[in-house]
C-alpha cells in the first residue's frame, strides 16, 4: 500500500509540474523504481537511469528533479548522442567572445542554464572519450571553464544521466570509464521492460486512450478481445510504443470500442487473438455479463496463446518464455493455471 500510495504521490507532482505527465504503473518492478525515484530525489547525489528505449528515463529524471530540492529551478535536457567532441565543450560549457572564429559573443552553456537545477544526460553511454573526461571534471571538481575564459565557473547542477546500454559491460571493454561511471552512479534507478510489467500494460493503455481521445469521444473502451492483443504484443518500443499505438487507435477507430485491428499492431498478435476469440464466441452458452465474457475472453486467449507458443517452441520452457518476453517462473506459473504440461509439445520437437 505504501509504493501505491508514493507512485501516486509522484505522478501528482509531475502531473502539476508536467501538465498530463504521470507515472503510470502497479507491477512490483515498477513500483521498487519509483520508490528508490523518490529516495534519490531528497539526496541531490548525481543518478543514473537504465532502461530499454521507451521505458520513461526522461520522465524518470523529470520526477527526480520536480520531487527534489531543485524543483524551482530549470530541468535541462540534452542528448550525448548528438554531440561531437568539437560541440560538446561549447554546448556544456559555452565560450566567451572571440573564443574561435564565429565566436562573436558570449554564449551560455547548458550547464548555465541549468543553475541550481538539473542537466540531465540522455545516451551518456554515447559520449567519446573526451567528452567522457571533460564530464568527469565537472563532475570531480563542480566547477568548469567556458571556452575562452580563464575564470572557472562553479557548477551548481545536479546531473542525472541515461542509458539503454549496460555502462558496467562497456566499462570492463574500456569503451566508457570507470571514474566517470562510479561518479554518475550515485543512485542507480533500472526501469523494468513494458513486457515484464504485466496488466500494467491495460492501465497505461487506458491511460494514453483518456490522454488522447478527441473532443466529443469520451466514451472510447477497448474491446475485451483489445486487451487480449495488448497483453500478447512484445512492446519493443515499451511505453513510447503503445502510446504510438493508442493515438492511432483513438484516430482510426468508428465506433465507441477500439478493435484489434483500430491497433495496427503486427499480424501473429491479432491472430493469436483472433483464435481465442473465436473459441469463446463459438461456445452455445449464453454470453452472460460483460465481465463474465470478458474474464472467459481472456481466459481462451492465455490457453492459445500457451499452446501456440509451446508448439513453436517444442515444448522448450527456456525458449517459450524467451519468446514471449516472461520470466521463466512466471511462465511455468501461467502453464501450471491451464494445467498445460510442456512435455505433451515434445513430439514436435525436431
Amino acid at each position: 500500500m505504501a509504493l501505491v500510495e508514493e507512485t501516486d504521490r509522484i505522478s501528482r507532482t509531475l502531473s502539476r509540474a508536467q501538465g498530463l505527465a504521470k507515472l503510470v504503473g502497479a507491477a512490483p518492478s515498477f513500483r521498487a523504481a519509483i520508490e528508490l525515484t523518490a529516495t534519490a530525489a531528497d539526496a541531490d547525489a548525481s543518478v543514473l537511469i537504465t532502461g530499454e528505449t521507451g521505458t520513461g528515463k526522461e520522465l524518470t529524471a523529470r520526477a527526480l528533479h520536480y520531487l527534489g530540492p531543485r524543483a524551482s529551478f530549470p530541468f535541462v535536457a540534452v542528448n550525448c548522442g548528438s554531440l561531437t567532441d568539437g560541440l560538446f565543450a561549447d554546448e556544456l560549457f559555452g565560450h566567451e567572445r572571440g573564443a574561435f572564429t564565429d565566436a562573436h559573443k558570449p554564449r551560455r552553456g547548458l550547464i548555465a542554464e541549468a543553475e541550481g537545477g538539473t542537466l540531465f544526460l540522455d545516451e551518456v553511454d554515447a559520449l567519446t572519450a573526451r567528452g567522457q573526461v571533460a564530464l568527469l571534471r565537472v563532475l570531480q571538481d563542480r566547477c568548469f571553464r567556458p571556452l575562452g575564459s580563464n575564470v572557472e565557473t562553479p557548477a551548481d547542477v545536479r546531473f542525472v544521466g541515461a542509458t539503454n546500454s549496460s555502462l558496467l559491460e562497456l566499462m570492463n571493454q574500456g569503451a566508457f570509464r570507470a571514474d566517470l561511471y562510479y561518479r554518475l552512479c550515485v543512485f542507480s534507478i533500472t526501469l523494468p521492460a513494458l513486457r515484464e510489467r504485466g496488466d500494467d500494460v491495460l492501465l497505461m493503455a487506458r491511460h494514453f486512450l483518456h490522454l488522447h481521445a478527441p473532443l466529443g469521444r469520451r466514451d472510447l473502451r477497448l474491446a475485451p478481445e483489445t486487451e487480449a492483443a495488448l497483453l500478447a504484443h512484445p512492446w519493443p518500443g515499451n511505453a513510447r510504443e503503445l502510446e504510438n499505438v493508442m493515438i492511432r487507435a483513438t484516430r482510426v477507430c468508428r465506433g465507441c470500442e477500439i478493435s484489434p485491428l483500430d491497433l495496427g499492431l503486427p499480424v501473429p498478435a491479432a491472430a493469436a487473438t483472433a483464435t481465442a476469440i473465436a473459441t469463446t464466441l463459438d461456445r452455445q452458452a449464453p454470453l452472460g455479463t460483460y465481465k463474465a465474457f470478458k474474464a472467459d475472453t481472456l481466459r481462451s486467449f492465455e490457453r492459445a496463446y500457451l499452446e501456440r507458443l509451446l508448439h513453436e517452441s517444442h515444448g522448450n520452457i527456456t525458449r517459450a518464455a524467451a519468446v514471449a518476453g516472461k520470466e521463466r517462473r512466471d511462465l511455468g506459473r501461467l502453464l501450471k493455471k491451464h494445467h498445460i504440461e510442456p512435455r505433451a509439445f515434445a513430439k514436435h520437437r525436431a
